[in-house]
């Protein structure tokens, strides 16, 4: 019996073994060094920039295709190979991308377009008809964002603030949503500064933000620019201090 039950628990073992090792690359994966880098509470799109560019693939080897996010654009490959967990992705001949599958992370190898990245599924499924880079933004969100907020300084001092990770703020006045700028068109207008999008009722504006550890100050945003210039966005006036409880 003793014997019978050492053997039926090492098959169980090697059961688990070989479907871990056939595991696939299929699915989403997230740019976890670059958020838990963005957590520590200091310039976000620093943070984004030393581990990026890519913030989220999403692979798809039955349909033979594979789409990294910046944050900004979307960027639809070809798999063009696919054996032993390693693909080859052809951007339609403007460029290529090698991914390999190493035990629970998803890297992406060392090329002209950036160095070896690093990604992990994310730990909460984003909604299924959500646009690709929602899972890599509601991680990001949480990390950088997540918890409560005391305003001790602006309009509503005292109250407290709560950025949610599907983008929706309550407790700053004025404001039901919110957008952190992570790459693109609102990154050139801000310069070295971080920058949100603040709304309510789908109407708002650009935000600048200084984010030092557990203090989160948002300032006006001032555009510096000329009327036919990219607009060139710089803090103003401090609208709120918050303070992470």
């Amino acid at each position: 019996m003793r014997v019978a039950f050492a053997l039926s628990l090492l098959a169980a073992l090697l059961s688990g073994c070989a479907s871990h090792s056939n595991r696939t690359p299929d699915g989403t994966w997230i740019n976890q060094t670059a958020i838990d880098a963005a957590a520590e509470g200091g310039n976000l799109r620093q943070a984004l920039l030393a581990y990026g560019p890519n913030l989220e693939w999403n692979v798809n080897t039955k349909a033979g295709s594979a789409t990294a996010s910046n944050g900004f654009e979307l960027s639809e490959g070809k798999i063009v190979s696919a054996a032993d967990g390693k693909l080859h992705i052809d951007f339609y001949g403007n460029s290529f991308e090698d991914l390999t599958l190493k035990s629970n992370e998803l890297v992406q190898a060392a090329s002209d377009s950036g160095p070896e990245q690093h990604f992990k599924t994310p730990k909460e499924a984003a909604p299924a008809d959500a646009q690709p880079g929602t899972s890599f933004e509601r991680a990001l969100y949480g990390a950088y964002l997540g918890g409560k907020w005391s305003i001790v300084q602006g309009e509503g001092q005292g109250s407290i603030v709560e950025f949610r990770p599907d983008g929706s703020v309550s407790g700053l006045p004025g404001n039901d949503r919110y957008a952190l700028c992570l790459a693109g068109d609102c990154a050139a207008m801000s310069g070295e500064y971080d920058s949100m999008w603040l709304e309510k009722n789908e109407k708002g504006n650009p935000w600048i933000f200084v984010r030092n550890g557990k203090q989160l100050e948002i300032f006006q945003a001032v555009n510096n620019a000329k009327a036919d210039e990219m607009p060139d966005l710089r803090p103003g006036a401090s609208q709120w201090l918050l303070q992470k409880n």
